[in-house]
Formats: structure tokens, sequence, C-alpha cells
């Protein structure tokens, strides 16, 4: 039986490796350790098919090391100690075993525990993969230990290159008549994703005979997807896909589509950690100020997720997916902080006030550090009105209230202290 498109082309070496110059490009930081034979403990993260699992195997070849795997979703400790017993035993290897984790971000917090010992006293080279933020699902202590390279997702340059390696390398299909027309649906859908791409290419290819010619445009790419959604995803779930469908149903004040969405993730297997991080997320940028307590439900929910796991968080996760949903909206928070760090980044660092900066030496009360401050709870109202913006910027504003009832008081009560600031 032919094997997927994406394992047969699947690079052996640095030089088949496409994408990530940054990390081994020549004279980057991983070849250059790779080429030294010597590499310590790190964690690649970036998004599903940008190379991570293949980069990993690419090493431990380069560097005919003695390579473990362990999955984050079928190990226990138990499993974690036996593999590192193993490693133990290769007492005989010139160089460090390897041991591959993927998707350490599933890994519970005992699970990294064991790890410590065999990374600390080199009994191992860890090498770990991750689609999340490694600061908020890897340990400190184990964090301290590893390095933290972040993978790219592919850029139209690499997946035009997969594309002619595909066409022409590939055993298969270099022998096949093909005639690519247009690109853009194709990279598209390929989201920078590896994998994706070489998936949607097989399913195009699978979709005619063996002596007809096979034809990759726009209108054939888009069709075949449509008939078939899950074809191009590694689990038959669109991860970043369906996490996208969940977020803008909530958005767009649909309960019914958004609880939908989650029972896909839920089906699917999705971390939950990963979907409650993505309701806190929302609350704040889409609910925001009209409804403010619905952040403070969304992290109720992902402490919850945490504490108690599945199968029940998925009531947890629904309740607070459908008050987010039902919710008011406003993205005004969202909006004035994105305008305020681009104000920071046209004007730099303009100078505090004198009189709002703080004076806890005598020399800088010479110097006026904190002259004239008025200390608002001194004046009727808990307000006094003083300027604490830097001069160049004392005219400007950056929260624009949206029209709901929250901001709507709040906006009324701003108003009645700033004489109309608020419009």
């Amino acid at each position: 039986m032919l094997q997927p498109l994406a394992e047969r082309l699947r690079p052996k070496t640095l030089d088949e490796y496409i994408g990530q110059e940054h990390l081994v490009g020549p004279g980057a930081v991983l070849r250059r350790m790779i080429d030294s034979g010597k590499i310590s403990s790190f964690i690649l993260w970036g998004p599903p098919g940008v190379g991570k699992t293949t980069l990993a195997h690419i090493i431990s070849q380069q560097l005919q090391a003695p390579f473990f795997t362990l999955s984050a979703v079928q190990s226990g400790v138990k499993e974690v100690r036996e593999v590192l017993d193993r490693c133990k035993a290769n007492i005989f290897a010139k160089v460090r075993p390897i041991l591959f984790i993927d998707e350490i971000h599933r890994f519970s917090k005992s699970q990294q525990d064991s790890l410590l010992g065999a990374v600390e006293y080199g009994t191992v080279t860890l090498i770990g993969a991750t689609t999340e933020n490694p600061s908020f699902e890897v340990i400190r202590p184990l964090l301290s230990r590893c390095q933290v390279y972040v993978l790219k997702p592919l850029e139209v340059k690499h997946l035009q290159q997969l594309l002619d390696r595909a066409i022409h390398q590939d055993t298969y299909l270099k022998n096949r008549d093909i005639e690519v027309r247009e690109t853009d649906a194709l990279f598209r859908y390929s989201g920078g994703d590896a994998r994706k791409l070489l998936n949607i290419i097989d399913l195009i290819s699978q979709a005619v005979g063996e002596d007809d010619k096979i034809v990759i445009d726009d209108a054939i790419v888009t069709e075949r997807l449509q008939q078939n959604p899950a074809a191009y995803d590694k689990n038959g779930e669109m991860h970043y896909d369906i996490i996208s469908a969940f977020i803008k149903s909530i958005r767009g004040s649909d309960p019914d589509a958004a609880i939908y969405w989650l029972a896909r993730m839920v089906e699917g297997g999705e971390d939950p950690a990963f979907i409650a991080r993505r309701l806190v997320i929302s609350a704040s940028e889409d609910i925001g100020l009209a409804n403010p307590n619905a952040l403070l439900l969304a992290n109720a929910c992902f402490d919850a997720v945490q504490n108690i796991g599945w199968p029940e968080s998925r009531i947890i996760m629904a309740e607070t997916t459908i008050y987010l949903a039902s919710s008011p909206k406003s993205n005004s928070a969202y909006m004035a902080i994105n305008q305020a760090l681009n104000t920071v980044r046209e004007t730099g660092n303009l100078p505090v006030p004198l009189h709002l900066r703080n004076a806890p030496t005598q020399l800088m009360k010479e110097l006026d550090y904190g002259k004239n401050y008025q200390y608002a709870h001194d004046y009727p109202g808990h307000f006094v009105n003083q300027q604490y913006l830097p001069d160049d910027l004392k005219n400007s504003g950056w929260w624009k209230p949206q029209n709901n009832p929250a901001e709507n008081k709040l906006k009324d009560h701003l108003n009645e202290l700033w004489k109309g600031r608020y419009k």
C-alpha cells in the first residue's frame, strides 16, 4: 500500500529540510550545535506541520545517537521511567541518547518532574515539541534546563519548494501527468503547514484515475476540500480551523454554533486547557467591558478545568461557552491597548510629568519630583482634574466606549468627571 505523500517526502538530512533557516541555515544556532556533534536539551515550539518531529529525527541520525520517543498522550510516569532506564543502559553509546517527546505540553507536572534528574545529569538529551507556549505548559525547573527554539509557519517560497519536490522527486507523482495552473488556494489552505500541503496534493491526485491528468488550480483545491474537509488534518480534526470557528461563533453571538464547535473539539480529543485558555482570551477580547463578569467566569472555568479534567470539564466549558456567546460584545479594551501600543512605538519614551514621579529621596524632592501632585482622595468624589499623560500627549485618547449598557454607564460617569471628554 502506498504511504501518504507526507511520509514519502519526509526529509532525512538537513540539506533536504525546508524552512526554519533562522535555526538550521548556514551558521544558525541549531546548525552549529549539530555540526559540532554536541547538543543540549531544547524544546521546539511552533505550529503543526513545520518540521518539529522531522528535525528531531534528522538530528539523531546525523549524530548517530540512540533515539527514544514518548507520546505525551499515551505515557504515564511509569513509561517515562522505563524509557529513562533504557537510556541509562546505553552506556556504550558514543553519543548521549536523545529522548524525543511530542506534544510535551500535554505532559502532567508529575510526568515532567520525572524527567528532571535525567536532563540535569545528562542521562539523555531531551528534545520536546509543542504547539503551545512552553512558558504556560512546561514546569519552570524543566524549562530552565532547556533552550526554547521557535519554529515559524512555512512561507510561500517554502511551500513552492515543497510542491516542486513533490511533483518532480516523489517516486509516484513524478511519473504522473501533472499541471499546476494556480497555487493561491493550495497555499492558503495549507496555512504554512507542510503536512497539510502534501495531504491536499495527495487528495487531489487520488481523486483522478491512474492514467488521468492531475490538474491543480484554485477551483479544484476548494472543491476537493469541501468534499473531504478532514482529509488534510493530522487527526481528522482541523485543530486551528475549528478553534477559529469556535471563537468566531462566540464573537458572533451564536451559542448553538459555539457549542457545536466545542463538541467537535471535545470529541476530537482536544486538550481542555487549550480550549479554556481561548475562552479567557475571548472573554477579554470580544466581550470585554460590555460584561466584565465574562472574564471572571472564563478564569473560573480555566481553574476548574485544570483541577477536574475530563469528562466533567466538558460541562464547565459548555456553560462558559454559552454564557460568552450570549453576552453583549465589546472590543473597546482590545482596540484601546492596540492603539496605545502604536502610539508608544511612534512617540518613544516620553518623560513622565514631574508631578507624577515618585520621590523616595531628598534629591528627587529637590528636583521637584512629585511636586504639585494632587491626591484624588482628598477631593470631593475622589477626583481632581489634573494631567496624567506626558505633555506631548495630554490631549490624546485611546479608549472609545462602545454602545452597550455597561460601557454607557462608565462613559456617563467619566464625562461627569472630565466634562465630555468621552464621546
